[in-house]
């Protein structure tokens, strides 16, 4: 045990790639990343959609579609009718469509945490409530992963609107919490009744606002509205049947 790992407790919660690397121990590791990641997963598996994510935006991304038989996202700046890590470009995707979705935080995030041999889902606000459930019927040890973002050197940048839709998860989790997971519940808290609003005015709000995608926010602040779980089988997010009554 190291003084990181978070070990003495059911809930844990941690930021990023170096929170998975450090949560080995964990039975179920939730990736949260509401804009959008984690909420695009959520959208698409609503609609049956068989979600690749996938760590690079290249050329190596265009022969894992082909290899899959599946179509590769386009980049959120993409034409109209194009898919891609827009929430609001698979609100009506079609049943069936099989789709890689290039992702450098979530994608990574949610294969680091496969290695690890945890069951791993995609949980975001509009999920919130039913990614509890099926976490804690899944195990006892659930970490909870706010993504964050990036600067542009690399490094994490810890991002709030991750933090409130960790928060919204673990706080309806039962268990020992760390201190980390509380923290993430009093952010939830706090900005519970004006999710769409903390979303919009925070930094990464601000941006895919100037950048004219004010919908996927929106889409990313509905909370509780969908019953889908996304989780990771093999190399994809499906939705998983046979945990629990998620109704």
């Amino acid at each position: 045990m190291t003084w990181f790992d978070q070990e003495p407790y059911d809930i844990r919660c941690e930021w990023g790639l170096p929170g998975v690397e450090q949560m080995t121990s964990s039975d179920v590791i939730v990736i949260v990343d509401v804009l959008s990641f984690s909420t695009s997963v959520e959208v698409a598996v609503s609609r049956g959609v068989t979600v690749f994510p996938y760590r690079w935006k290249d050329a190596s991304a265009q022969a894992y579609a082909q290899q899959r038989s599946a179509e590769l996202a386009s980049s959120r700046n993409s034409l109209p009718g194009q898919y891609s890590l827009a929430p609001s470009s698979l609100i009506t995707a079609p049943r069936g469509l099989r789709l890689v979705l290039p992702s450098p935080n979530g994608s990574t995030l949610s294969f680091a945490a496969m290695s690890h041999g945890a069951t791993v889902f995609a949980g975001c606000l509009r999920n919130a409530s039913a990614v509890a459930r099926q976490a804690q019927a899944a195990g006892r040890r659930i970490t909870v992963v706010p993504a964050g973002e990036r600067w542009a050197d690399g490094s994490l940048r810890p991002a709030i609107e991750d933090l409130i839709g960790a928060g919204a998860i673990i706080n309806q989790l039962t268990g020992i919490r760390s201190p980390e997971s509380s923290l993430a519940v009093a952010a939830f808290e706090d900005a519970a009744d004006q999710l769409p609003e903390r979303l919009l005015s925070c930094a990464s709000g601000r941006e895919l606002e100037e950048r004219g995608f004010v919908r996927d926010v929106e889409i990313a602040a509905e909370f509780d509205i969908s019953g889908v779980v996304p989780v990771l089988l093999d190399d994809a997010f499906v939705v998983q049947t046979g945990l629990v009554d998620i109704n």
